[in-house]
C-alpha cells in the first residue's frame, strides 16, 4: 500500500466533505466569442509568417486552427453578402413600385378576360352545334326510324 502525498490527500479532503458527499464540478459553460476578438485573432493569423507562429498563437489563446478556418469563412461570407447587397438594393420611389404592381396586375386580368372571352365564345359554338343537332333531330325523325325500333304500320 502506497503512503498519499500531501497534495493527493488535500485533494480527497476537498473532494469529499465532512458530510461524505462528493463536490461535484461546476457545469462546463461553451466559450463565446466577440466579433472583436475573432477578427484580431484572424488578422494576427494571417499576419504570422514564421514557423511555429501560428500554432504559437492558437496554444497561447486556446483555439483551434477550426476556429480561425470558420470566422475566416464568416468574415469573407458577410463582406461578399455586403457587396452584392449593396449592388442590389437600389432607391426605389414608392410611385413606381406602385406602377410596375399596378402594371402586372393589368396584365395578368387581360391575359384571364382572354381566357374567359374564348371559353364564352367555345361555349357560344356548342350551343349553336347543340341547337342544329336539336332541330335537325326534330325535323327527320317524322320520316326515319332510330336503330334497334320497327316503324308502326
Amino acid at each position: 500500500m502506497t503512503m498519499p502525498t500531501t497534495l493527493m490527500q488535500r485533494a480527497h479532503d476537498e473532494a469529499v466533505r465532512d458530510d461524505d458527499t462528493p463536490k461535484l464540478a461546476d457545469k462546463p459553460t461553451r466559450r463565446s466569442f466577440t466579433a472583436e476578438y475573432k477578427l484580431r485573432m484572424v488578422a494576427e493569423y494571417e499576419a504570422c509568417v514564421g514557423d511555429g507562429d501560428k500554432g504559437a498563437l492558437l496554444r497561447r489563446e486556446g483555439l483551434y486552427s477550426s476556429h480561425i478556418t470558420e470566422w475566416r469563412r464568416a468574415r469573407d461570407n458577410a463582406a461578399q453578402g455586403a457587396l452584392s447587397a449593396s449592388q442590389r438594393k437600389s432607391k426605389v420611389n414608392p410611385e413606381t413600385a406602385a406602377l410596375e404592381k399596378a402594371n402586372k396586375r393589368i396584365e395578368r386580368l387581360e391575359e384571364d378576360l382572354k381566357k374567359h372571352k374564348l371559353a364564352l365564345d367555345i361555349a357560344g359554338k356548342a350551343h349553336a352545334l347543340l341547337e342544329m343537332l336539336a332541330e335537325s333531330a326534330t325535323g327527320d325523325s317524322a320520316g326515319t326510324t332510330r336503330p334497334g325500333h320497327k316503324p308502326k304500320p
